[in-house]
């Protein structure tokens, strides 16, 4: 037993050096590379790397017989985890005043007026939201397990579903009969049990609550945007606009983002090339090279909900001290103007911090630069 062991020690111990040179290795060479090479090739580059180096059968077989190496290298990889999200490229939003909210609102009740003047500090966003991808490398290195997954179901629109999954439910929200709740639907299992999200690493993640959002954000160093730094972010510079990018939706017949195009619910034409989510950076980038700021899917921000407003200039707002709800904001690929006309920079929405959905996803931000 102890030779076995000695056995299991040894080969776990080399697996994890060479492992962990290889790692370092290109860490070192991607510094150099980042001057000729862009961030999101690297980072693509080092992701696959770790798949190649930590996940060989190997290593797992021999930390499945060594309680104490595993834990050391579940906390190896939470580190190379934050090591591989410094790769996941953000870009500086320098502060400054802007006009948030809006005088001429296009849902009252979601409290977007008044218009008034609010300063931030610089802070620096990801320019993408947070993928599959990146969200299966968190739950990787901590074992996380999200709010979906614990209460066993999350909503998902019926349009996407198959016949056999619709045919298994009998209830539905009263208010918005198209949403579903789906036993097994999850982050992994967009759609439910007899789906997966192989084909969608490149995706938004969904079917994620506030908590789950702001738990990869800590494990990531990184935080949830404010209300403010979101919108500012989204309106990247450009006053009184409806979109980040103008006031027409489709210039030049051009799509700036996923949204639905059609007769909402009942069918969705998909002109834009999708019907559910796309790959992040499917449309053109902001001013401030954000993509999918509307679209896509929904983001989760820090702010608790509240639609009383004072005209009165803010320097960073927070948002009310308490709540029930959270507030998200960019819409998702399922808004259309007769339903959500939620995909301009002033709308938002909001959720119960442990709502999940198969549109809302989140994106971090950080003071500092990773």
């Amino acid at each position: 037993m102890c030779s076995r062991l000695a056995a299991s020690l040894t080969k776990c111990i080399f697996c994890c050096l060479i492992n962990v040179s290889f790692i370092f290795m290109f860490y070192f060479l991607s510094m150099c590379l980042h001057l000729f090479v862009a961030d999101d090739i690297i980072s693509q580059l080092f992701y696959y790397l770790l798949q190649l180096c930590i996940v060989q059968p190997s290593c797992q077989r021999a930390l499945t017989e060594l309680r104490y190496p595993y834990t050391q290298m579940r906390l190896s990889l939470q580190f190379i985890g934050r090591l591989l999200c410094s790769h996941t490229q953000m870009v500086l939003i320098s502060g400054g005043e802007f006009l948030m909210g809006t005088d001429n609102p296009g849902i009252p009740a979601d409290g977007e007026s008044p218009q008034r003047l609010v300063q931030v500090d610089s802070f620096h966003m990801d320019v993408q939201e947070v993928t599959n991808r990146q969200f299966q490398s968190f739950v990787g290195a901590t074992g996380y397990v999200t709010e979906a997954e614990k209460f066993g179901d999350s909503f998902v629109f019926e349009g996407i579903l198959s016949e056999s999954v619709k045919n298994q439910i009998t209830q539905a929200v009263a208010a918005a009969p198209w949403w579903l709740p789906v036993k097994g639907a999850n982050w992994r299992q967009p759609e439910g049990p007899d789906s997966n999200n192989t084909d969608r690493l490149d995706h938004p993640v969904i079917h994620v609550s506030w908590a789950d959002a702001n738990a990869y954000c800590s494990w990531a160093d990184r935080r949830l945007p404010t209300e403010a730094e979101w919108e500012y972010a989204c309106r990247s510079g450009l006053k009184d606009r409806l979109y980040p990018w103008g006031n027409k939706l489709n210039p030049k017949g051009q799509h700036y983002a996923n949204l639905w195009q059609g007769d909402f619910p009942n069918h969705n034409s998909g002109e834009d090339g999708y019907v559910k989510t796309s790959p992040v950076k499917s449309f053109p980038a902001n001013g401030f090279g954000l993509y999918d700021m509307v679209g896509n899917a929904w983001e989760w921000t820090s702010d608790w909900w509240t639609v009383h407003h004072t005209a009165v200039q803010q320097h960073n707002p927070t948002g009310p001290p308490s709540g029930t709800d959270k507030v998200k904001k960019g819409g998702s690929y399922m808004c259309h103007k007769s339903y959500c006309y939620r995909y301009r920079c002033a709308a938002r929405s909001q959720n119960s911090p442990d709502s999940s959905a198969s549109n809302l996803g989140f994106r971090c931000v950080s003071q500092e630069q990773q």
